[in-house]
């Protein structure tokens, strides 16, 4: 697994700055006004400070933007690091600012010379996130960044803070590091056991095999495994930090999607790692709510599977019976996620209690169609459950987008052979999946299907991660359980 960067937080000395190796990075507002820090810094490098606050560089520079100073006189550090931040930034500003920083320091020690600045610790996220180099299997790996040290007016309380973002931060890189990983590697059973690791943190861990899925009859899970070699498997992780009924969280698990008997083109099907995107994140939010020890009670469910074509698989034709008792005529095998997640959602349903639900995956190519890898696609059956989680995807900077539902949707999934097709055609591709597994959420539960098929992994950074595996998902939804779920005293 990589590695993030870590933090150390200490009051402002100024006399030992001149000694300070690595980077020096220094927070100034828009007008230029010095802090004792950034006075101190001036003189011990000549007047350079200054002389850049005067420059026409600095006036059209952009508020979280880096300017460098190389190799500074008067310093031991390589480089000071002047970032254009104000005093009380915005939260999106701060993590601007930390973003610019991962980018222009790379894996280099760095000393923040932050004094009284404001949200400190959303920077020292969006440093630890966008500086996060995901896992790779390449002989020469990359380095791990070196400590980052944050000299602040206030450092117990600002550690304190930042600790807890910096969990979430964790559970982020462990989404990425899961969806990174080849598929002869994160197989079904090492996904497993990765998820089973989580006990060490307190998250209660039950693996059910398949012979249990067979009792249970979840048959539509079962179906998109059975040409493979490798096992079906569902995970159950359960953080109990508060009692009640708790928020379910439901992740596809798709280690490999080959389409199985309804082939995928050949180019690009090796991108198909990522279809256990929706367990990645899953898996993340746990790591995360268990890392900061959050008072609240949130079950994941993972169904884990891959999809191949053999002699055993699922054929075009086939019907199924789910886990509620409804029958599926398979219409196209490449349309595996559905079938997986209808189980999972009615074991959790039966099993769980949950006072709410939430379902992620890479579920259609539909909703890139749609949204291209600028937003998730968001459905549900409450308006209200619906607002808490766009309120917590804006807050934490991840698009999401409403799509809508409704009974024309969900009567071009009529079939004349079983209760249901698992396609609708070609048109609302992305509406008819999320219908489909509507049909398996009980009225009475509030829940939302998040189609996350365009932001789960990109071609392009973004402004907390490189290009590759994003993480998408678990701020937002660890956002969602602070300001929803999380149950204090008095």
């Amino acid at each position: 697994m990589s590695e993030l960067r870590g933090f150390e937080f200490s009051a402002v000395e100024l006399d030992g700055l001149a000694e300070r190796e690595g980077r020096l990075a220094l927070l100034i507002n828009a007008e230029g006004r010095m802090s004792p820090g950034a006075r101190r810094l001036n003189r011990l490098s000549k007047g350079a400070v200054a002389r850049l606050l005067e420059s026409d560089r600095w006036e059209k520079a952009k508020a979280g933007e880096v300017i460098t100073l190389a190799f500074p006189t008067g310093l031991a550090a390589e480089a000071l690091d002047v970032v254009k931040l104000e005093r009380r930034p915005s939260v999106a500003e701060a993590r601007k600012a930390g973003a610019a920083l991962a980018k222009t320091a790379g894996a280099a020690a760095l000393t923040i010379v932050g004094e009284s600045t404001a949200r400190l610790p959303h920077l020292a996220l969006a440093l630890a996130l966008r500086g996060h180099a995901v896992v790779n299997h390449k002989s020469e790996s990359s380095e791990t960044p070196a400590n980052a040290t944050i000299l602040c007016a206030k450092p117990e309380q600002t550690e304190t803070a930042a600790t807890s973002l910096l969990a979430v931060a964790e559970g982020v890189a462990f989404t990425r590091d899961l969806v990174s990983e080849p598929a002869n590697v994160l197989t079904t059973e090492e996904f497993a056991a990765r998820l089973e690791a989580l006990t060490a943190l307190g998250v209660e861990v039950e693996v059910l095999d398949e012979a249990r899925m067979a009792e249970l009859g979840m048959n539509a899970l079962l179906a998109v495994g059975q040409g493979s070699a490798a096992p079906s498997k569902m995970v159950v992780m359960r953080w109990k930090g508060a009692e009640g009924d708790p928020l379910a969280l439901v992740g596809k698990g798709v280690v490999f999607d080959t389409g199985g008997i309804s082939l995928k083109p050949g180019p690009g099907m090796e991108d198909m790692t990522m279809d256990m995107g929706g367990a990645g994140t899953v898996a993340g939010v746990m790591k995360a709510l268990a890392l900061r020890k959050a008072p609240a009670h949130v079950v994941g469910l993972v169904g884990l599977v891959e999809n191949m074509p053999s002699g055993t698989a699922m054929r075009p034709g086939d019907i199924v019976k789910s886990m509620k008792g409804d029958t599926i005529e398979i219409l196209n095998t490449d349309a595996e996620g559905r079938l997986v997640l209808c189980d999972v959602l009615w074991y959790a349903q039966e099993h769980v209690k949950p006072a709410a639900m939430v379902d992620l995956a890479t579920l259609t190519g539909a909703c890139i169609v749609a949204l291209g890898h600028e937003n998730a696609a968001v459905y549900a059956n409450e308006d209200d459950f619906a607002r808490d989680f766009l309120k917590a995807a804006e807050t934490e900077g991840e698009g999401a987008w409403r799509m809508p539902l409704g009974q024309a949707y969900d009567d071009m999934l009529k079939s004349p052979l079983a209760d249901m097709k698992n396609i609708g055609g070609r048109p609302a591709g992305s509406i008819t999946a999320a219908q489909f597994l509507k049909r398996f959420v009980r009225d009475d539960v509030p829940w939302i299907h998040l189609d996350i098929a365009g932001v789960a992994k990109v071609k392009s950074p973004t402004l907390l991660a490189p290009a590759g595996a994003t993480g998408w998902g678990v701020l937002s939804l660890d956002r969602l359980v602070r300001e929803r779920f999380e149950k204090t005293e008095g």
